[in-house]
């Protein structure tokens, strides 16, 4: 099975947690972290800089890992390196999604989560409570 190695951003702020809706392909509609796949030669933080500046017009900070996750999908296999990410400059505009949302600890299960991302949410859920 093929490997597909990406990365995600966790942006954060305040309390709230950004969330995307995919606005294509296979998996249209559902929601998730903003990312994408890392390029040859980029390290995993430079490939999160890139792709949200590109999908997103917006700089962003990428601070502390939280997750690889590991999920099978039908096709494919996807390794996602996760990332706490802060706004540095721009306004977030979706250029590749449909819809946008921030999302309060006690919001994040009122979307429909890819299952790869799903895997994150009580892990976000943990840190969010312990920051209160």
């Amino acid at each position: 099975m093929k490997t597909v190695k990406v990365v995600a951003a966790i942006i954060r702020s305040g309390n709230k947690i950004f969330a995307t809706q995919r606005g294509y392909g296979e998996f249209k509609d559902g929601w998730e972290f903003p990312g994408g796949k890392i390029e040859e030669g980029e390290t995993p933080e430079e490939a999160l800089i890139r792709e949200i500046r590109e999908e997103l017009d917006t700089v962003i900070s990428v601070g502390e890992e939280i997750a690889c996750i590991e999920y099978d999908y039908p096709t494919f296999h996807l390794s996602m390196k996760c990332f706490w990410a802060e706004v540095v400059s721009g306004d977030l505009i979706l250029k590749e999604h449909e819809a946008e949302k921030w999302l309060t600890k006690e919001e994040l299960d009122d979307v429909a989560w890819l299952p790869a991302d799903l895997e994150l949410i009580e892990r976000i859920k943990r840190v969010l409570g312990a920051t209160r």
